[in-house]
């Protein structure tokens, strides 16, 4: 290769892809490859990815498996949901916001252990590979960035496959052959696309579905849960207190019993293609919907509109890749500033895939019973100042009317 490498830091999760890509580093830059996999609460056991890691001639000091739940949660979910963010005004971005957190964890590796590129899995058609590469650029520059996706010639799950058998690479009984959909989990979601869900006519099967039992076989009696939020962060779930993650988690098993957070989508990628993907959101539907809640009361009608201006352009910076951009911080210093008062309870019924806010309360509120009562409000709001507020609001609209009338 033109640029010498002699150690790389590889995004690994132990799957066929990734396997094939640490022994394709090795033979094609003939370097040392560091792999690391992030528990971001997918579900799934890890160790084999270290076994498997050591089989393939990785040194056991450069195994990286570390738990990243808490910070996951923390320092990219709930700000991210403190914007009540979704993309194209449906997606709550599981998938968009792991990427950053993976990407910087990466780039912290390759530091530590002096390596000279770092390398991940995307494929070139989808928006990851730009979520990593952003984030490895953003931060460290000079990074030599190792994309296999659009390098070599294994263009089809059959030639990866081929690949695996004739280096004693360890393929999974259910890859052998067209799978029938990818997926991708984190503590916030799961993903589902390609292959059975390409037809975005075609209703999703039952199987694709893995967090969330059928709405139809959910209980046929509504639970009525509380959370708590300390200046747009959620503290408590019905009055206990909870870790950030420890509290997403909860959040994702009453989901999961309820059937709550489906979504079928067709977006628009960053790329410019579009995709149908299904997605799983069960606990941060519910939390999304209860900071809505305790908002509701809370933010200034000001405030609030101006969030909700402002969120469609940061989600899209998110699903795009610009974490760490500084029009990204700067809009998260904007809504951070609006959380200050965003404090309270939010009651909530889940029933058969709803999430209803039947109540909030909060010493911030600024909801005022005397004020909007339709009896007697003893002269909080004197209803005869309308008028002339309506007055100066339809003069303009009398002078247009004046003039074209």
């Amino acid at each position: 290769m033109s640029d010498k490498i002699n150690r790389v830091v590889l995004a690994y999760s132990g799957g066929l892809d990734t396997s094939v890509i640490l022994k394709w580093l090795q033979q094609e830059y003939q370097c040392e490859v560091v792999t690391f996999t992030a528990d971001l609460g997918q579900g799934e056991e890890l160790e084999p990815a270290r076994r498997k890691a050591e089989m393939a001639g990785v040194k056991r000091e450069h195994i990286f498996i570390d738990d990243l739940k808490e910070e996951f949660v923390k320092d990219f979910v709930f700000p991210m949901m403190r914007a009540n963010a979704m993309y194209e005004g449906l997606y709550l971005l599981g998938t968009s916001i792991a990427r950053p957190l993976i990407a910087k964890r990466q780039i912290e590796i390759a530091k530590l252990v002096n390596a000279d590129a770092v390398s991940h899995g995307a494929t070139g058609k989808g928006n990851d590979q730009v979520r990593f590469e952003l984030g490895y650029y953003a931060l460290n520059p000079d990074i030599k960035v190792i994309a296999p996706w659009r390098e070599w010639d294994l263009t089809s799950r059959s030639r990866l496959i081929e690949f695996a058998e004739a280096h004693q690479i360890e393929v999974a009984k259910d890859k052998r052959g067209e799978a029938p959909f990818s997926t991708d989990a984190n503590l916030l979601h799961t993903s589902s696309e390609g292959k059975v869900l390409e037809d975005p006519w075609d209703e999703v099967p039952d199987y694709v579905y893995s967090r969330t039992v059928n709405p139809e076989d959910a209980p046929d009696k509504p639970e009525t849960i509380t959370v708590d939020f300390e200046r747009g962060d959620g503290v408590a779930l019905n009055g206990e207190a909870m870790s950030p993650a420890t509290l997403l988690t909860a959040l994702n098993e009453l989901g999961r019993k309820h059937g709550i957070g489906r979504l079928d989508l067709v977006e628009n990628r960053f790329v410019g293609m579009k995709s149908r993907g299904m997605y799983e959101t069960p606990g941060g539907t519910i939390y999304h919907l209860a900071h809505r809640g305790i908002e509701q009361i809370t933010l200034d009608r000001g405030a609030a509109h101006l969030k909700d201006e402002l969120m469609p352009r940061y989600a899209e910076l998110i699903y795009n890749g610009f974490w760490f951009a500084p029009e990204r911080e700067m809009l998260q210093a904007a809504i951070d500033h609006s959380q200050e008062k965003v404090t309270g309870t939010v009651r909530l019924k889940l029933y058969k895939g709803n999430v209803i806010v039947t109540g909030r309360k909060s010493p911030f509120s600024l909801y005022s019973e005397k004020v909007v009562t339709f009896e007697d409000d003893q002269g909080a709001y004197d209803q005869r100042d309308a008028a002339g507020f309506i007055k100066l609001n339809a003069l303009r609209l009398r002078l247009l009317g004046r003039r074209d009338g």
